[in-house]
């Protein structure tokens, strides 16, 4: 009999297999990969020997990238770590050796790293971190520098001008930000102290109370800081004003001047002579026809008994009215100082212009500061009242000023030059001098530390030596130095961590391969 087929259920008929895909072929091995299985990491000692060597390779090539000195990869928008192409084309014909000695810094200060970039520029220039000064007796002994000390010394031959981390960087008062002016300052100083021609300041004596000797000594030295010869000028003596006088500054008259001041200074003005005039507030009445003789060359009025006070507290210290902080007018003296609160002065005088005979004299007037609109003129000293009286002036004063006198036109004809006298005036003498505001006053200080700028500009500016160099950045930065422990942290991220994460490696590698 023939047997029956059952007939399974349908739940139960054979599905049909799926299809396998096909594995791909595997790649064939890496040759370098499998030797370096093979022969060298076949057993622990050959496995430690790569390791060496790899360790090896990675601090030869530190040391060598160190060796090459290459210039740092600056990413920020405003390139503030990268010297600027001017800054390069200024120094790159220098012929002389110079130094830039950096006391109290580490090679890896992103300022040092910057000045390195003008040894790459002109190869003449050296520049050398020194984190310990006593490692450098003979600078020690040179500059008188203590243990301790931060600064930045630039030295060419018998030339040297020092900075401080404070010159480096500048505040804007309308933005808040801290603005590095750290390639600024450097290039002009390394151009200040190899340029041959040095200006000379004569200083009027005889005649004030203010001198280099007495009153305007740190004055004296920020001058010299700047590559400037200062010295004293007895006009008695001398007969007339040097011929080598780039610029005379003459300081609060205390007395009138004589017929051979006066003529001396008149003959010196005629020959486009630059004077920079600094008349603290008087108290008193004056009759100094010859002093009111010099200043009405230039259109300036005698001036008056009177300070000038302050009612707006924006504009002024510590809420000291006669303590005034003056609007700063943009002009080629002013512009590093522009748009910020850098000139305090106390018990300023206004400068009156004779603006309707400028004309006529020949003069053209810059204003340079001006007090604010809510300043008063006091000419009564016994009034204690912080508030204007009835009948003292108010309103904008200048306090400052720039007057330009042509004493002769050019002439294309004769091929001669124009010949032009500048004075630069400020109704202030104390913010240049020694004097403290007072005894007991924490603003003891305060002028000649936020003002130099502006009298070392105005000095500059009148001794026609411009600016070398205006290289500030265009962004808020600040200074950061590691601490200790930061540094600790940091050096153990770069070369400890990787060496804990090669032992692991072979300690894991040693574990599995005795498991097999």
């Amino acid at each position: 009999m023939k047997e029956k087929k059952e007939k399974l259920p349908k739940e139960q008929k054979t599905k049909k297999e799926p299809k396998v895909k096909k594995e791909k072929k595997d790649k064939a091995p890496n040759k370098f990969i499998q030797t370096i299985k093979k022969k060298w990491l076949i057993d622990g000692t050959k496995t430690t020997i790569l390791v060496l060597i790899i360790i090896a390779a990675f601090i030869a090539i530190n040391i060598g990238m160190q060796a090459l000195d290459l210039t740092p990869l600056d990413f920020t928008q405003e390139q503030l770590y990268t010297l600027t192409d001017e800054s390069k084309e200024r120094v790159k014909d220098i012929d002389k050796d110079v130094n830039i000695y950096f006391i109290g810094y580490t090679d890896d200060d992103s300022t040092v790293d910057l000045a390195k970039q003008y040894g790459k520029a002109n190869e003449k220039i050296n520049v050398e971190a020194i984190e310990d000064v006593n490692d450098r007796p003979d600078l020690t002994q040179k500059y008188g520098i203590e243990s301790g000390t931060t600064g930045i010394i630039i030295e060419c031959g018998d030339r040297s001008k020092v900075l401080t981390a404070s010159d480096l960087v500048t505040y804007d008062m309308t933005t808040y930000e801290t603005i590095s002016i750290a390639e600024e300052k450097l290039t002009s100083s390394i151009l200040s102290v190899t340029t041959d021609e040095i200006p000379k300041v004569y200083f009027l004596e005889g005649y004030s109370d203010f001198s280099l000797a007495q009153n305007m000594y740190y004055l004296s030295v920020y001058l010299g800081n700047e590559i400037n010869e200062t010295e004293s000028l007895d006009i008695l003596s001398t007969g007339k004003v040097p011929d080598d006088c780039d610029t005379l500054v003459i300081t609060t008259p205390s007395k009138d001047f004589d017929d051979v001041a006066t003529n001396s200074i008149l003959d010196y003005i005629n020959n486009g002579g630059n004077i920079l005039w600094l008349n603290a507030a008087i108290a008193e009445e004056q009759d100094f026809p010859n002093v009111n003789k010099i200043l009405a060359t230039y259109g300036v009025k005698p001036f008056e008994v009177g300070i000038i006070r302050e009612t707006d507290t924006s504009k002024m210290v510590s809420e000291s009215p006669d303590l005034i902080m003056p609007e700063i007018q943009y002009s080629d003296i002013t512009k590093d100082i522009y748009n910020t609160t850098g000139v305090i002065f106390v018990n300023a005088t206004k400068i009156n212009i004779d603006t309707d005979n400028l004309t006529e004299l020949n003069v053209e007037e810059n204003d340079l500061l001006l007090a604010s609109e809510g300043s008063y003129f006091r000419t009564n000293f016994n009034n204690q009242s912080n508030a204007a009286a009835d009948d003292e002036e108010t309103g904008t004063f200048v306090v400052g000023a720039e007057m330009i006198k042509t004493i002769k036109e050019a002439n294309e004809e004769t091929g001669e030059s124009e010949v032009s006298s500048k004075l630069v005036i400020y109704g202030e003498n104390y913010f240049t001098s020694d004097y403290q505001l007072s005894q007991n006053s924490q603003y003891g200080a305060i002028q000649l530390a936020y003002n130099k700028d502006l009298v070392l500009n105005s000095i500059a500016y009148l001794v026609d030596r411009e600016e070398d160099i205006t290289a500030r950045k265009d962004t808020g930065t600040v200074t950061y130095t590691a601490t200790e422990q930061q540094d600790t942290i940091i050096r153990a991220i770069i070369f400890t961590v990787p060496a804990v994460i090669i032992i692991v490696g072979i300690i894991v590698w040693q574990v599995r391969r005795r498991k097999k």
